[in-house]
């Protein structure tokens, strides 16, 4: 569904990898040293199963037709999963729900003034790309959960469409109250776009990929290198996901004979506007009649024209009608039975679903996990069993809003939460970097198993090639703790992926795994994200899929097998003092600005620092942010980092607990995520209830942390802010309470 990669430089430090694997006896989380030998020994077998051919032949295959949610050659690849796991020894079913799938009727975009122009709306195909000639089953270019709406109104350039660039547009006096917008992707999830242009009047929204962002800026454009070409376009949701995920006419809960869908009119996360996605040489012509005002700088792009703002001369035609249908949407659930522990699960997932044909997204992830649990079948005929019951999942319907993981969890709900130990996921793969993203009681561990897997093209580990990284390209920051701390920070979680629904709604620890960087193109969502595409330009050897296998098959294998499930909780207390510092900071910014603009009002000084090109402003004071009271949060923060040194102390000295004590102890380990969930969930949006980490109201996929706090604050509304604080504290005593509770049984 998302990308999370950027390209860069790497220098390696080779020491590091012999010096790690001198130490794994003592280091490996969960076992003691006889057992982390065997552990060791079996991860090296497990390895040696692993072959890059089979997932480029299974790509192949399952990138042949197009596959989308609901569609025959969904049911096909779902089929062809199931018979693979079935034949590996897992239990495996598929378990369908059904879902909420719009798909288009009718698609117009017209230039009616002050020239005539109308948009083809579809993407080129190549003789190099077998596959994009297909017409049968293939999605054309369009956003589903748009309204339909048939409008004609001037044209608004609004840059991103995000809420700063809206605020741009009121000081220049520019108002798309009944007009239509188009936006550049980028710098927001696509939905956040026509939901804020919604919130200012619009009445209908047309997004498009200007070439400085995902084109011939960047480089030679696809077939000859990469990049967009001037067809190419980015389907996708603009389901409103920041309001939850999943079935629109079912969010909270799984649709049955206990509980009706909603009509498609009713359901609040639709969007309320028309909203079509087009290419860069559809939205030239649009772009290029506009009038009006140059746009700023940092708004314009790479086409041959100057950027104007509008409105109008341009007036544009938008019409969009869609079939509302209720489809299938087929989840392969493959399982391995604990021999000691079975109802402690281990869930791994990848999604299976495409907008078109997905090599990249997901099939690059979808194949590495098949290859997987194949190396893990082969585990089972030598006579091993894991402790705790493994469970695979391939989703559907993850590109329209999560669909299928979304749906399943709700279905399962009460068995998840009594039995998920953790959930790890990945989605596109490619070329380059490990990425690593997750709940932070879970840094420590998966910085082990970056450590013990070497990176196919440097030689180093995995994790050694990515502190390099960092420690060239990083943050200044992240430069320093680079070097100097022993593990390398993973990223929060927002939303964008099948862990969205694990974490945020059921606060069960999860990992968000892949590898990128060095694959980047103009492929995602469109008709070239091809197998022809993948195997030029991305991981033509499949070395990072076997990369990828490797890494969330060790973390699979460690918690099925660890005596001790590998949680540890000073790094995540260190994690949430740095962002209970950081909406401090905000805060303080907050009202450092408006003191100043207040006093410069009051001394009648803004003329003289007003950009005199920019019209004049009706400018008033600012309310200044309260002194708030964070005291209980700092309280809470002090006992989380007594009691997560605690563990770590008696969990130094632990040996030889009795098989009771065991059950005990990780029964409370696993479940403490839970204690992170407040069930009223965060403001206007219930379904999302963990107070670390959710997607930003106005981000969509990238995080907020401390989301009740940040975002109270960031919308000036203090007394929600307050809540917050007391919300987020009574959660952390509860979790450090969880904390203690282990440190009792370990003693």
């Amino acid at each position: 569904m998302h990308k999370i990669f950027r390209k860069a430089s790497t220098c390696i430090f080779l020491f590091t990898l012999t010096l790690t694997t001198n130490l794994h006896a003592q280091q490996l989380m969960g076992f003691g040293s006889d057992a982390a030998k065997k552990e060791i020994d079996l991860e090296a077998t497990f390895d040696k199963q692993l072959q890059a051919n089979n997932l480029k032949d299974w790509m192949k295959l399952m990138t042949a037709y197009p596959h989308q949610v609901g569609s025959a050659y969904g049911l096909k690849n779902a089929l062809f999963i199931k018979d693979k796991l079935t034949s590996w020894g897992f239990d495996t079913k598929i378990d369908t729900v059904h879902v909420l799938f719009p798909t288009p009727k009718l698609r117009v975009l017209e230039l009616t003034e002050p020239t005539k122009f109308k948009a083809s709306l579809m993407e080129k195909p190549f003789k190099e790309d077998a596959t994009s000639a297909q017409t049968k089953d293939v999605l054309p270019p369009y956003h589903a959960y748009s309204a339909n709406g048939d409008v004609t109104a001037e044209l608004v350039f609004v840059n991103y469409g995000i809420p700063d660039d809206y605020e741009e547009l009121a000081k220049m006096g520019i108002d798309v109250k009944g007009k239509i917008v188009i936006a550049k992707y980028g710098n927001s999830w696509r939905g956040i776009k026509p939901k804020v242009a919604y919130e200012h009047g619009a009445i209908g929204c047309i997004i498009y990929s200007d070439p400085k962002e995902d084109g011939y800026f960047q480089g030679d454009v696809y077939p000859k290198g990469p990049y967009k070409n001037e067809t190419g376009a980015q389907r996708g949701s603009v389901v409103d996901l920041p309001q939850a995920p999943g079935d629109p006419l079912t969010n909270g809960f799984y649709a049955d004979a206990q509980n009706k869908r909603l009509a498609v009119e009713q359901a609040p996360a639709m969007m309320k506007i028309p909203v079509l996605p087009i290419s860069y040489a559809d939205a030239l012509p649009l772009l290029k009649a506009l009038g009006g005002q140059v746009a700023p700088a940092a708004w314009r792009g790479a086409l041959p024209i100057t950027y104007h703002i509008g409105p109008g001369p341009a007036k544009v035609h938008l019409k969009l009608e869609f079939n509302f249908d209720i489809v299938a949407c087929y989840n392969v659930i493959a399982t391995l039975k604990g021999s000691e522990f079975p109802d402690q699960w281990i869930i791994r997932g990848n999604h299976h679903d495409a907008w078109v044909f997905g090599a990249a997204d997901p099939v690059s992830g979808a194949v590495a996990e098949l290859e997987e649990a194949r190396a893990l079948g082969e585990l089972v005929k030598t006579g091993w069993k894991p402790k705790r019951s493994i469970v695979y999942c391939w989703w559907d319907g993850e590109e329209p809003g999560l669909l299928g993981s979304t749906e399943w969890v709700e279905k399962y709900k009460t068995l998840l939460n009594d039995k998920a130990v953790i959930y790890i996921n990945s989605d596109g793969n490619g070329r380059g970097y490990l990425g690593m993203g997750g709940s932070h009681t879970l840094e420590k561990f998966i910085n082990q198993v970056g450590r013990d897997v070497v990176d196919p093209e440097k030689g180093t580990s995995v994790l050694e090639r990515l502190r390099s990284r960092t420690i060239i390209s990083g943050s200044p920051t992240a430069k320093q703790e680079a070097r100097s701390r022993s593990d390398l920070r993973i990223g929060a979680l927002g939303s964008g992926s099948d862990y969205t629904p694990f974490i945020q709604h059921l606060g069960i620890a999860s990992l968000n795994l892949g590898y990128g960087g060095e694959d980047s193109g103009g492929d995602y969502h469109s008709i070239f994200d091809s197998y022809d595409d993948y195997i030029r330009f991305k991981d033509g050897d499949f070395a990072y899929g076997v990369a990828l296998a490797k890494t969330a098959g060790r973390s699979v294998l460690r918690f099925a097998n660890a005596d001790i499930l590998p949680f540890e909780f000073g790094n995540f207390s260190n994690t949430v003092q740095m962002y209970a510092a950081d909406v401090k900071k905000q805060l303080e910014t907050a009202r450092t600005a408006a003191e100043e603009h207040n006093k410069l009002l009051a001394e009648g000084r803004f003329e003289a620092v007003a950009d005199p090109k920019e019209p004049k402003q009706n400018i008033t004071a600012q309310p200044v942010a309260p002194y708030l009271n964070f005291a209980p949060l700092d309280n809470a923060l002090t006992k989380l980092q007594e009691s997560a040194s605690a563990f770590t102390a008696a969990t130094a000295k632990s040996e030889n607990l009795t098989a009771k004590k065991l059950v005990q102890l990780n029964e409370i380990l696993y479940k403490t995520e839970r204690y992170l969930i407040n069930q009223e969930g965060l403001p206007k949006r219930p379904w999302y209830k963990h107070q670390i980490y959710a997607p930003g109201f106005y981000t969509g996929y990238g995080v907020k942390t401390l989301p009740m706090i940040r975002e109270a604050i960031e919308q000036k509304n203090w007394t929600e802010a307050e809540h917050g604080i007391t919300r987020v504290s009574e959660a952390l005593k509860n979790f450090a309470g969880e904390i203690d509770k282990a440190v009792e049984v370990v003693k």
